[in-house]
């Protein structure tokens, strides 16, 4: 009788709607989906003007695609005077490169500052987040006459070298660290005989994976877009990047002028990037999710 009792009780209770909570909820879903269709209406027109003509965007905006899509991309891709083929390319290879570089040396700087102890420490610490506050339109002039007494016009690696000089990924790395890496895991892998650069790419490392996705995303968008720096250095045609080709095909003259062109290569140089942070996505929700040291 008692244990009859006791189940109607609770089932009286498992009916019982917290209304205040539910409308809060529903309130908050209702907020996220209309941000989120506010967040993504921009690259649906993208991506719908990458399916019309010219004249048919001229004519105003449409929900729905339009049948130009396989021209479009046939005029981008045929361009003789604009290289996209390769200016992809050298897209992946300037902006890889520097995602690679970026992050590898950025959290082997931050190890350094975090797991090593000697007297200048807080002052390199100080000296690197004062870099942080430098814009590089400052030291751009100086930087390019540099690139051009070296030689190294038209090349890549005034594009990656400098970003293993990299204040902020090294900023967030040391953030990082100073709540997912305990120094007893470094001083129990000292104890056992591993040396310093074993210690870092076989166990630091992968400590790191989520702050280093988090950080490559972030490194390789900048620099896929980043259009400033190539554009004073790369007069090549055969070595510009994608944004530079995307500015020389505006600028063009408006009787060969054609938007729906110009859309179609915006959409191709945007569409690596959402690949990037698909395949790299789950280690963001792992990071901002970590709540201890995982392996």
């Amino acid at each position: 009788m008692a244990e009859t009792l006791l189940a109607k009780k609770v089932k009286k209770e498992q009916k019982v709607i917290d209304w205040p909570l539910l409308l809060r909820r529903v309130l908050a879903y209702a907020l996220l989906i209309i941000l989120s269709i506010l967040s993504l209406f921009a690259f649906y027109i993208l991506f719908i003007n990458a399916t019309r003509a010219h004249p048919d965007i001229q004519k105003g905006f449409s929900f729905f695609p339009g049948r130009s899509l396989a021209v479009n991309w046939n005029s981008v891709i045929t361009d003789k005077v604009l290289p996209v083929v390769k200016g992809i390319v050298n897209s992946f290879v300037v902006a890889g490169g520097c995602a690679l570089v970026s992050t590898y040396f950025s959290a082997m700087t931050a190890y350094g500052i975090h797991a090593y102890t000697f007297k200048i420490k807080k002052q390199a610490f100080a000296f690197i987040l004062l870099i942080m506050m430098v814009p590089t339109q400052v030291s751009a002039l100086g930087f390019i006459n540099l690139m051009f007494k070296m030689g190294l016009k038209n090349s890549f690696i005034p594009l990656i070298v400098p970003t293993i000089a990299a204040p902020i990924t090294f900023f967030y790395m040391k953030q990082y660290m100073e709540s997912a890496l305990p120094l007893e895991i470094v001083e129990a892998a000292r104890i056992d005989g591993s040396g310093e650069f074993f210690t870092f790419n076989r166990i630091i490392f992968p400590i790191m994976k989520p702050a280093i996705a988090v950080q490559a995303i972030f490194t390789f968008v900048s620099n896929w877009n980043n259009y400033f720096i190539p554009a004073l250095l790369l007069e090549d045609q055969n070595k510009k990047t994608l944004p530079i080709l995307i500015a020389q095909l505006r600028s063009a003259d408006w009787l060969k002028f054609d938007m729906g062109k110009v859309y179609m290569l915006i959409a191709i140089a945007i569409f690596p990037v959402v690949i990037v942070y698909l395949m790299l996505s789950k280690f963001i929700v792992r990071g901002v999710a970590l709540g201890s040291v995982k392996g």
